[in-house]
């Protein structure tokens, strides 16, 4: 493999869209950033050229043809190698971000459970509440991943902090069926 071939290609998205109504840049901007496109500027967003990415630019494209935009896209790479190892590192930064904003909720999440044992909250309402939660953060989990093309450093630690969410949410459920089936068990 030569160094050119070991260089990733970069996707480049040029988009306009009008400023009225606000709608249509908002959505195209919410897409871009769903996807993990990172902001190179005013329009210009880019995003490696490999098929994780490749539905996100085509939603954002298609959403700025709907608002009555341009949509120009590029393939690119850098001029240097150098070039390409900053663009790699500008990416993985920003999955990082992600990285520590996932991190952050799982520990909201575990604050919450430990919260509700506190209280002596083991209702049904409140086991299904705290599921979805943790449905949700592996929904996130899964998108980063696949976003995550670099492998941001904080990537395994959300992993294995997930696997305890999952721990503590099973906790939370066996607390919740004990205290709803009290004396009873071994009828199920």
């Amino acid at each position: 493999m030569t160094s050119d071939d070991a260089q990733i290609r970069w996707l480049v998205l040029v988009l306009k869209v009008p400023a009225d109504p606000s709608r249509h840049r908002v959505a195209v901007w919410r897409e871009l950033r769903k996807a993990g496109a990172l902001s190179l500027g005013q329009g210009v967003w880019a995003v490696p050229d490999v098929p994780a990415f490749a539905d996100g630019a085509a939603r954002a494209i298609e959403l700025t043809n709907t608002g009555g935009g341009q949509a120009v896209t590029l393939r690119a790479s850098g001029r240097s190698p150098e070039d390409a190892s900053d663009f790699e590192a500008m990416f993985t930064a920003a999955r990082s971000a992600d990285w520590v904003e996932f991190l952050a909720d799982c520990g909201a999440f575990e604050q919450e459970i430990a919260k509700e044992i506190r209280n002596e909250k083991f209702t049904l309402a409140e086991l299904e509440e705290e599921e979805q939660s943790l449905e949700r953060l592996r929904r996130w989990h899964r998108d980063l991943t696949a976003r995550d093309v670099f492998g941001a450093p904080e990537a395994r630690e959300a992993g294995e902090r997930l696997k305890v969410c999952a721990a503590v949410c099973e906790d939370f459920a066996e607390r919740v069926f004990a205290a709803l089936h009290g004396g009873q068990e071994g009828r199920a």
